[in-house]
């Protein structure tokens, strides 16, 4: 659980007063990476030995994705009686996502438990985009799903969300003025900070652009297609949620597809998206199992079980040295996701300018398989 050691060095820095950037723990020398408001919220982390930390973020993080799985089927309009609860709990504990989340003592379900129950919540709901600032506040990438509100006419609750993240800065600035200064204007532009980039851990679009064409900085050959699918993924997001409207549902064919739609562009533009960070196949699984697309259905899941990644050579360089035909496996996740998003892009055209369906086309999944051993260098 090195993660949960680097949050447990953050919640002491912010209690002795400490230099929250200034720190590295762990034979891997982690640093902190998050604002200064999650580090805020890990103080209590320091008030228990660390054996019963680790347990307490076992249980948690195995109640939190029972939380997911809830959440998930009710983004997939399917009822989740305490039996199937259980049962999809405990298979969803084989992908590597989530596991990998469980073995560093990560929050990632957390922050998309939060996500999640804010979107999934009924329309005009009070405060409804609070949880979604916060979750902005803790790890940045979230603040995503603000723009997707605003382009959906949620004018409301992109406010209420925007506001809420703003707070959560202020909060930061607060206890940590110093931090807060420190992360805002500096720490916040050091992705390298985070971990190499190239590494097959990372399974962004810049990492694979940085295995593919072997370089350890892609520079503009990542810079500018990652804009240009930021602005596709927002744009097909909205429009998925826009043509697939029900007026009977709280949340209709459109906002599912509109919801994974933007974690997935967020996941695939970020610099750094780990492995871990991808327990969104969690919810994807729901959903295209709900709409019984069974072989895409398992076709993501041997994605997100397979481990491919960790299978491959990755010593030392030798991830920016994989010949053509591993490069599949090595970046698994960043081609389904633009995989997900060429299906969208295809279902809108079919759809036409005014089209409207009760159903959902599903953007097609590669069957691509998807492990490293447990490396704990910078997977975070």
């Amino acid at each position: 659980m090195a993660d949960l050691l680097v949050y447990r060095a953050e919640g002491e820095a912010v209690v002795h007063g400490s230099d929250l950037y200034g720190f590295t723990v762990t034979e891997w020398r982690l640093p902190a990476t998050y604002p200064p408001f999650a580090a805020v919220l890990f103080v209590p982390t320091a008030w228990l030995p660390v054996p019963a930390l680790k347990a307490a973020f076992l249980a948690g993080n195995a109640l939190l994705l029972a939380c997911l799985v809830a959440r998930s089927a009710r983004l997939a309009g399917r009822p989740a009686p305490l039996s199937v609860l259980c049962t999809a709990t405990a298979v969803a504990l084989w992908l590597e996502p989530v596991f990998q989340t469980l073995l560093f003592g990560q929050i990632n379900l957390a922050i998309t438990c939060l996500v999640l129950w804010d979107l999934t919540r009924p329309p005009g709901a009070r405060a409804r985009g609070l949880a979604l600032g916060i979750a902005a506040g803790v790890k940045l990438t979230p603040a995503i799903f603000i723009a997707y509100l605003f382009l959906t006419a949620r004018r409301k609750e992109a406010g209420v969300a925007t506001a809420s993240f703003a707070g959560t800065a202020v909060l930061g600035a607060l206890f940590l003025p110093g931090a807060t200064v420190d992360f805002w204007t500096r720490r916040v532009f050091e992705t390298g900070r985070v971990g190499k980039a190239w590494i097959v851990d990372n399974q962004s679009l810049q990492g694979l652009i940085a295995r593919v064409t072997g370089t350890e900085a892609p520079g503009l050959s990542w810079a500018l297609p990652t804009a240009v699918l930021a602005a596709a993924g927002l744009w097909l997001a909205a429009r998925t949620h826009r043509d697939l409207m029900s007026p009977v549902s709280p949340v209709t064919h459109g906002d599912r597809w509109g919801i994974l739609i933007t974690a997935f562009t967020a996941l695939l533009i970020s610099p750094i998206s780990w492995s871990h960070h991808w327990v969104w196949c969690v919810p994807l699984l729901a959903v295209l199992r709900a709409e019984r697309r069974r072989l895409l259905a398992a076709g993501a899941a041997l994605v997100f079980t397979a481990r491919t990644m960790w299978l491959l050579p990755h010593e030392g360089d030798r991830d920016l040295h994989l010949p053509w035909w591993q490069q599949p496996f090595a970046g698994p996740y960043p081609l389904l996701g633009l995989a997900l998003l060429a299906g969208a892009a295809v279902a809108v055209r079919r759809r036409g300018p005014a089209g409207r369906r009760t159903q959902p086309s599903v953007p097609p999944t590669p069957s691509v398989p998807s492990t490293r051993s447990s490396s704990a260098s910078m997977m975070r």
